[in-house]
């Protein structure tokens, strides 16, 4: 994995990592000179950076004693490092989107979120998440009530630091999820989310027929010292794009949604006319 910058991948490996390191009950530094690294290699490789070969992750691994199965794991995730995005397909068909997800919100300080179906998951309510789990095709290996509360922790990203603009589908402020209580409750909570001052919501009309956000539903994450990632979601699998070609493609995208989108204003207008 040659020297870059920090990549979402790469600070999940670096993650993993340093889970491994802490069970050796050995400071980084001590681990480096053991193996043979410079501090800064061993610093690089753990923030995300990479600069450690595969022959050498395999040094490391060896010396920290992993057993195979993880040994397997971890090498997969570093020949993952070097592809341009990181799908997500877990071995239940349940992804792990919402831990991975989180963690890289946390990190970020501007996010922005076209919603093409639905009402996007940071401003559900919990009756609308649960009318979404009740509607859908459900998994008997999945506890949805923690799922749910695990979007709900969502709800802690919502602070001054951070930006956030929403662009919606008028369609989804319509669909009626859960029936006539549900969305009511949930467009109130909407309009109140849309009233904070770091939170941006504007509509895409109805009446506007074919525009930029057609292709489905995505989600932007900028960071203060990462390159963006854009997160894509489907019921089986998550996809996080890092290459420069697709963070191109989706700033223009949301570049034009901005330009075709209702103003703040007009969208509350909105909103509170489905309401009445």
């Amino acid at each position: 994995m040659p020297r870059r910058k920090s990549t979402l991948l790469g600070r999940e490996f670096g993650k993993r990592v340093r889970a491994i390191i802490d069970q050796m009950n050995m400071p980084h530094s001590k681990l480096a000179e053991k193996v043979g690294w410079d501090q800064s290699k061993m610093s690089d490789m753990v923030r995300g950076k990479g600069g450690v070969t595969e022959l050498e992750v395999v040094q490391l691994l060896a010396y920290c004693r992993v057993t195979p199965a993880e040994f397997s794991s971890m090498i997969e995730l570093y020949r993952e490092t070097r592809m341009n995005g990181y799908l997500q397909i877990p071995d239940d068909g349940i992804p792990d989107q919402v831990r991975i997800l989180i963690e890289q919100e946390v990190l970020a300080n501007a996010i922005t979120v076209w919603a093409s179906l639905l009402i996007p998951g940071h401003l559900q309510t919990v009756d609308y998440m649960r009318a979404l789990v009740e509607g859908g095709t459900t998994n008997d290996a999945v506890d949805y009530e923690e799922v749910i509360k695990a979007r709900i922790e969502r709800r802690r990203l919502f602070h001054h630091s951070r930006k956030f603009v929403f662009y919606i589908a008028e369609s989804a402020l319509r669909l009626p999820v859960g029936g006539p209580a549900v969305m009511k409750d949930q467009l109130i909570h909407l309009l109140g989310v849309a009233d904070r001052s770091y939170v941006t919501v504007r509509i895409i009309p109805s009446a506007l027929g074919a525009h930029a956000g057609a292709s489905g539903s995505f989600l932007q994450l900028r960071y203060e010292k990462f390159e963006p990632v854009i997160f894509i979601e489907s019921k089986t699998c998550c996809l996080f794009l890092e290459d420069k070609s697709s963070l191109d493609i989706y700033s223009s995208v949301l570049k034009l949604l901005d330009a075709q989108a209702l103003d703040e204003q007009e969208s509350k207008e909105l909103i509170k006319s489905i309401l009445t």
